[in-house]
């Protein structure tokens, strides 16, 4: 995907090697920020105010929330860094947990492009979504084993013989999320990120989770729509459209609640 957010390279589903190089210190950059926040009824305990030197509401959080976005935006602060022991470690789970019976031969190899990087160097990749992109994967990859391995391996549904690369997907979703969500806001100025920071305030691990959901909810679209590589884009918005929908249902109280959280399988 180009720094203008446009389509992936075509990647073959077996292959699925692109060709992008970078630093290894990961930056942050532009991909796929999808539709505009989709606005519904109205969230209790939560008050918008509007300022007006200010087009949209800022929404007032509790001191719970906002020390939940605050851990959630150190979080995403953390660039990956390939010279942190942790973060070596953190990618050596990572292929640990998805082929669990091919020993890695080192933290640069060719195969990583099994896994969806675009190159022998995952770190290259990180650049849109940060060490906190890494955690994700590892969540998801811990938390829902079948169907990590279904959207790694691409096991369900007809498959474009051209498919997303899956770790390179799955950078994009985090970057995604929290540009939905207004992670980086003092406070959040949307409706979507406010609800979000309720459940946030519940659990720590709502971002992980949310997070899981929302790639088994991408792959179900892109099945949907019977999508190629070239509809990447095209699949990320209508994703982001869906889970705004759902996020803002009336009586959801857990993001286990949510209708796409079905779609997971452990």
């Amino acid at each position: 995907m180009d720094d203008r957010g446009g389509s992936f390279v075509a990647v073959r589903r077996i292959s699925q090697g692109l060709e992008r190089g970078n630093t290894c210190h990961s930056t942050s950059a532009e991909v796929v920020a999808g539709s505009a926040a989709w606005l519904g009824r109205g969230l209790s305990c939560v008050c918008a105010q509007r300022r007006e030197s200010d087009a949209r509401p800022s929404f007032d959080l509790s001191p719970a929330q906002e020390e939940c976005l605050m851990m959630l935006q150190s979080r995403i602060d953390v660039s990956y860094d390939c010279s942190i022991p942790e973060h070596q470690e953190a990618l050596r789970a990572l292929w640990n947990a998805a082929f669990p019976e091919e020993e890695l031969r080192g933290l640069i190899s060719e195969q990583w492009k099994d896994m969806g990087w675009q190159g022998k160097d995952p770190s290259t990749d990180f650049r849109g979504g940060g060490f906190i992109s890494l955690e994700n994967l590892l969540f998801f990859a811990k938390n829902f084993p079948k169907s990590f391995q279904d959207l790694l391996r691409k096991q369900e549904g007809d498959r474009s013989v051209w498919e997303y690369p899956f770790a390179v997907a799955g950078v994009n979703i985090t970057f995604m999320l929290i540009q939905m969500l207004d992670l980086e806001a003092v406070k959040p100025r949307t409706l979507v990120g406010a609800t979000f920071l309720k459940f946030l305030s519940e659990s720590d691990s709502a971002f992980d989770l949310l997070y899981c959901i929302t790639f088994k909810l991408m792959d179900h679209q892109w099945l949907s729509m019977r999508a190629s590589y070239m509809d990447f884009n095209t699949v990320m918005k209508s994703t982001r459209r869906q889970l705004e929908k759902e996020l803002l249902l009336e009586d959801i109280t857990r993001l286990e609640e949510l209708p796409s959280y079905n779609l997971l399988t452990r």
